[in-house]
């Protein structure tokens, strides 16, 4: 034989082994049921007047760890400037990324974007955007409603590759000052999810409404039918705070960091989660979180 042919055989023998080897192994559920352990986590953007240990180069690890921790399936985050964002995406490999600039729709100003594991979901092309809380919602960087601040909400389909659901999930970020510009904003959010293509599937609703339990921006969402998993598991306790300021305190009911889903979901359990010290604080926000389910259709 050839000395030409044997290396030529010998590719061909390789490139088959390459072909053949498993795929990366997925459980399938037969079931048909969906459970997600969610996150909405207000990260605090990077700015000058944020020194020492709440710098973000020196709370990145924290922020990190947090996320580690809680091990989301699906996370909103909220007030990630670009590097943020980068930071995250390089410090979380196993996280797909979706989302941009609230400012310019690219890479200027925060972003309330959304971060999935990449290895479970396979996310809808034709079902994902920005849209701005304003009279103008697809005009990137329009404020129209009395809030200083551009406001936006990212939304996305997934699609669970071990059972072969999905569901629609919405992160956004409720203006800070200007209480119309808030009911206005759960209005227009309302309406999206009301008017998904995919009428049937179930929906998450991630945020920093800025806004807490009562306030008429989020109790439209509930009048709307959507429900707080924290809520309902948590109904007598008091101390419920997630805006803390850095003091680390988690005491009174500042709660305007929020979870909602769509009616039919089991709810297992919902916390705020407390950093162990005042300087061991990754955010001047606690990260929320769920776990839910819905079972099959």
């Amino acid at each position: 034989m050839s000395r030409l042919v044997l290396p030529a055989l010998l590719v061909l023998a390789l490139a088959g082994c390459r072909e053949k080897e498993a795929p990366r192994a997925v459980a399938v559920r037969t079931d048909g049921g969906l459970t997600l352990s969610l996150c909405s986590f207000n990260i605090r953007y990077e700015g000058d007047q944020d020194r020492g240990w709440r710098a973000w180069p020196n709370r990145i690890d924290r922020v990190v760890r947090t996320v580690r921790h809680l091990d989301p399936d699906v996370m909103g985050v909220q007030e990630a400037l670009h590097g943020q964002a980068a930071d995250l995406r390089a410090s979380l490999p196993g996280y797909a990324f979706h989302g941009v600039g609230r400012d310019d729709g690219d890479r200027a100003g925060e972003y309330a974007a959304i971060f999935y594991k990449a290895d479970r979901f396979e996310p809808d092309p034709q079902e994902r955007g920005t849209f701005w809380l304003s009279d103008f919602p697809e005009r990137a960087g329009s404020r129209t409603w009395g809030n200083s601040v551009v406001r936006c909400t990212t939304w996305l389909r997934l699609t669970d590759r071990a059972s072969g659901r999905s569901f629609y999930v919405f992160n956004t970020h409720f203006d800070h000052r200007h209480q119309g510009s808030r009911e206005q904003s759960a209005r227009l959010i309302a309406e999206r999810i009301a008017d998904r293509r995919h009428a049937d599937d179930p929906v998450v609703l991630l945020g920093d409404f800025n806004a807490t339990e009562g306030n008429p921006a989020v109790e439209h969402f509930i009048e709307q039918g959507l429900e707080d998993p924290y809520r309902i598991l948590h109904q007598g306790e008091k101390d419920r705070r997630t805006l803390h300021f850095w003091s680390g305190e988690s005491d009174g009911w500042a709660k305007v960091d929020h979870i909602l889903v769509s009616k039919g979901a089991d709810f297992h359990a919902a916390g705020i989660h407390l950093a162990p010290s005042r300087k061991e604080q990754p955010s001047d926000h606690y990260p929320v979180w769920a776990r839910v389910s819905w079972p099959a259709p």
